[in-house]
């Protein structure tokens, strides 16, 4: 699982940065408003950032540990707050979470 954490932050890190040098941050906002499916697309993201800072948010508290730097970095990047989130598990091991329900 670390593995994948890592290889997909790497990816999609190197996806971001190209995008970023070609509009810039508020450029990829701006292409988020652009029309209506663009923002639908971007206010589906945001409701899903939402929906997994309180994820984290439960897990962070039933495992002490700290959410605020994740959740700041989930607000300003998306993605690579909650990727970090796993990848920097205190125990290295995000693959043991707590199973609340199976499906």
């Amino acid at each position: 699982m670390r593995t994948a954490l890592i290889l997909v932050l790497a990816a999609f890190g190197a996806f971001t940065l190209a995008a970023m040098w070609q509009v810039g941050y508020l450029g990829i906002w701006q292409a988020g408003l652009a029309n209506w499916g663009a923002a639908q697309v971007l206010a589906d993201l945001v409701v899903m950032s939402l929906v997994v800072l309180f994820l984290l948010h439960r897990d962070a508290r039933s495992r002490g540990r700290t959410l605020w730097p994740y959740a700041l970095i989930t607000l300003a990047a998306g993605s690579f707050g909650p990727l970090l989130y796993l990848l920097l598990a205190p125990d290295g091991h995000p693959q043991d979470a707590p199973q609340t329900a199976a499906w």
